[in-house]
């Protein structure tokens, strides 16, 4: 967090997806989709869309299994 906070600028500007962590343990991750001129929202979304299967395949992950995965959390979301 300390990192991102002293770095944010420079991420904002990246093309780089990275990884956010507190005390190791991820929190998140920050995947930039830089806009173009006369960019739709929609297109962002899209292009956002197209970078995070691109991170879901360089950590081995299926689609199938991180829907699971959001659907299980779900439940126990409904649940408490």
């Amino acid at each position: 967090m300390r990192e991102l906070r002293e770095r944010l600028a420079e991420y904002l500007e990246s093309s780089v997806p990275i990884e956010v962590t507190r005390h190791g343990q991820t929190i998140g991750f920050f995947i930039p989709v830089p806009r173009r001129p006369n960019q739709s929202e929609r297109d962002a979304l899209l292009e956002a869309g197209r970078r995070m299967q691109q991170e879901l395949q360089r950590f081995g992950i299926r689609e199938d299994e991180l829907l699971s995965d959001f659907q299980n959390w779900r439940k126990d979301q409904d649940a408490t």
